[in-house]
């Protein structure tokens, strides 16, 4: 997990515009000002509002600048994560109460990884799992 260039303490939340260095904060943002360096580059569309740090200066961060490498490796593709989306079979399986509350369970867990493993306990979130990884990653036609 990357680092606030700028206090080195926690997770940056903002990008300079001018330079992209990452920083976590208003006060990160003031004392990464006094030092930028800026590169040449596109102008972009403002933050939305409430967002603005640095008088406009920041850009939330995307997906991929919160992943290292090795996650990236595991992100869905957008158009995947759409399909995920139309899946009627999905929808099907969202409809029932326990497979929310275990979802909903494992997304305000603190810790994802325990709860993951509690949840594959569980039939019906195995059946999830499995849908899902039929949509993102559907298996070969053709065997070897």
């Amino acid at each position: 997990m990357q680092l606030c260039a700028v206090c080195d303490q926690q997770a940056p939340k903002y990008r300079c515009p001018a330079c992209q260095v990452r920083y976590c904060s208003v006060g990160c943002c003031k004392k990464h000002k006094e030092e930028c360096k800026p590169q040449a580059r596109p102008a972009t569309a403002a933050a939305p509002e409430g967002r603005q740090p640095c008088a406009g200066a920041e850009e939330p961060l995307a997906v991929h600048d919160l992943l290292n490498e090795d996650d990236q490796t595991d992100a869905v593709p957008l158009p995947s994560l759409k399909q995920l989306g139309e899946s009627e079979a999905l929808r099907d399986l969202l409809l029932n109460p326990h497979l929310r509350r275990l979802l909903a369970a494992v997304d305000g867990a603190q810790n994802k990884a325990e709860a993951m493993k509690t949840a594959m306990q569980e039939p019906l979130f195995v059946e999830f799992a499995d849908q899902c990884l039929k949509v993102v990653e559907p298996a070969d036609t053709e065997i070897y």
